[in-house]
Parts: structure tokens; C-alpha cells; sequence
């Protein structure tokens, strides 16, 4: 008995196949690039270092006095011996702007800290709460936002006086409103994540769940929003340094120091040049190392 043969039959597919596209190579990585932006990075944190230094130890990097100079040795030129040149009273400007560091950087920081911890709270409030409270607090930074900066902190400064101190508070008022948009909006954003809403759930109180998972978690472009103030703020004090508004003379304060030396433009041009080249440097330095923060966040 012969088993039965079973003829293999093909069945053709009722339609073609889709041919499958090759996806497109990726070109080949620039290390060069990447190593480009590192080191711009790199240099940036250098030389918020060094400014830092300058304003924390100015006596290791330009041991003499920046309010005394040498007569006879007026309106020189940079050189070996003065690495800035020197003033009309023939005070070594490397020295100055060194020692200008600590008034600049630290207004700079309390103008920071100012409108971070006010637009912080009316932030977080608005958000958090909502409603009636929400609207309020919103018109009045509306107000804020509508008034230019500068005319803001030249208000400001009329009302408490002249100085560092003021212009910083001056110019920290006028970054509230910055402050307290970007925190709203985060607070408003976390509010209706899941977690919160189990952590709601769950039977957390408002307060606890507002200090547990919403603040910390609305924190974070906060710190990038400070680190570009930071250099926003140094230019903003030096700006009313130069109008007459920051520090008197003879403090060695950065934008005082470019208003002194605006008058000799044509024969001493590093007067002006040498103390703007070092606040660009800063000023820069610090807006690249906010926006490393502000892409480390996202």
C-alpha cells in the first residue's frame, strides 16, 4: 500500500509585498563639535571663576590700593607693568576692575535673591490657589511687566537712595515679575500631574502636598531662570553705575569705571574698553552656563 502523495501547491499572496525603505545613514558624529560646545562650557565656568575670585580675595590678584595711584604715571597704556594701563589719576585700572569685582558680583546676587524669593511666593501662591487670588496677583505682575526695567529700578533708587545696596534692590524688584510668571505656570503644570492628584487621593493635606511634590518639583527652571539673571543683573547694576545711580565715586564699581573713562575715548580708549570687554566676558559667561541649566532640565 502506497502512502498518498500530497503535491505541494504555493499560494500566492493576494497582494505584493510593501517593499521595506532603508532608513537613511546617519552621518557621521563631529566629536569637534561636541568638544566645541564642552569647551565653550568650560571657559564659561572659568570666568565666572575667576570673578568670583576677584570679588572674594582682590588682594591676591592686585595687592595694591585702587583708590591711590601715582601722578606722574597718568593715562598710560596697557603694559607689562599695567596690564589695564591706568586712569587719569594714574591708579592702575587691572587693579579697579579687580577690586570692582565684589561690588558688581554682589549686587548682582542680592538683585537675584531679591526677585527670586518675592517672585517665587507670589508664584507658588497663584498657582497653587488659584481663582480670585490667582487673577489679583497676575494683574499685578501684568503692572510690573509693563513698566521697562529700567525706568522701574531709576524709581526705585529715587525712593531709597543711591548706592549698591538700592540699585541691586532696585533691580531685583524690577526681575519679580519674571520670577513669579515662570513659577505660576510651573505650579500650575505639577498641580495636575498624576501623582499630585493621587497623592490628593490618598487624603494629603494641601499644604503637605504643596511642599512635598509641588514646589520641589517646580524648582528646577527656577535655578536656570536665577543663573540668567545673574548676568542680567550685573549688566542692569552696571547700567545705573554708569548713569550715576550705584556706587559714588571713587569705589571702583564696573560701570563707573566705563562712565570715568567715556570722556577719553580718543586718547585713552582702555578706560572704557578694557572694564566693557571684562563685564561682556561676565555677563556672557553667565548666560551660557544658564542655558547648559536650562537645557539640563528639560
Amino acid at each position: 500500500m502506497t502512502a498518498p502523495v500530497i503535491a505541494a501547491t504555493s499560494v500566492e499572496p493576494d497582494s505584493e509585498p510593501t517593499p521595506t525603505v532603508p532608513a537613511p545613514p546617519r552621518g557621521p558624529r563631529r566629536p569637534g563639535r561636541l568638544r566645541g560646545r564642552a569647551w565653550g562650557l568650560y571657559l564659561a565656568f572659568a570666568v565666572v571663576a575667576v570673578a568670583v575670585l576677584w570679588a572674594v580675595i582682590p588682594g591676591v590678584f592686585a595687592p595694591g590700593d585702587p583708590l591711590t595711584g601715582v601722578p606722574a604715571d597718568k593715562l598710560l597704556p596697557p603694559s607689562a607693568a599695567n596690564w589695564f594701563g591706568t586712569d587719569t589719576l594714574g591708579r592702575d585700572l587691572f587693579g579697579r576692575v579687580v577690586h570692582g569685582a565684589v561690588h558688581s558680583l554682589s549686587g548682582a546676587l542680592i538683585a537675584v535673591t531679591v526677585g527670586l524669593a518675592l517672585g517665587t511666593v507670589l508664584g507658588a501662591i497663584a498657582g497653587a490657589v488659584g481663582g480670585v487670588v490667582d487673577d489679583v496677583l497676575m494683574r499685578i505682575v501684568d503692572v510690573l511687566l509693563a513698566i521697562p526695567g529700567l525706568l522701574l529700578s531709576l524709581s526705585v533708587i529715587i525712593l531709597l537712595g543711591f548706592g549698591t545696596v538700592n540699585a541691586a534692590i532696585a533691580v531685583g524688584l524690577g526681575s519679580v515679575a519674571a520670577f513669579a510668571r515662570l513659577m505660576r505656570a510651573e505650579v500650575a503644570r505639577v498641580r495636575r500631574t498624576e501623582y499630585v492628584e493621587a497623592a490628593f487621593g490618598s487624603g494629603a493635606t494641601f499644604f503637605a502636598v504643596l511642599r512635598r511634590h509641588v514646589l520641589p518639583n517646580s524648582l528646577t527652571p527656577i535655578v536656570a531662570l536665577a543663573a540668567l539673571q545673574f548676568g542680567t543683573a550685573i549688566l542692569a547694576i552696571s547700567t545705573l553705575g554708569f548713569l550715576g545711580y550705584g556706587a559714588p565715586p571713587p569705589t571702583p564699581e564696573w560701570g563707573l569705571l566705563i562712565a570715568e573713562g567715556r570722556n577719553y575715548v580718543g586718547t585713552a580708549w582702555w578706560l572704557t574698553a578694557l572694564p566693557g570687554l571684562i563685564v561682556v566676558a561676565v555677563v556672557l559667561s553667565a548666560n551660557r552656563i544658564s542655558h547648559r541649566i536650562g537645557r539640563g532640565t528639560r
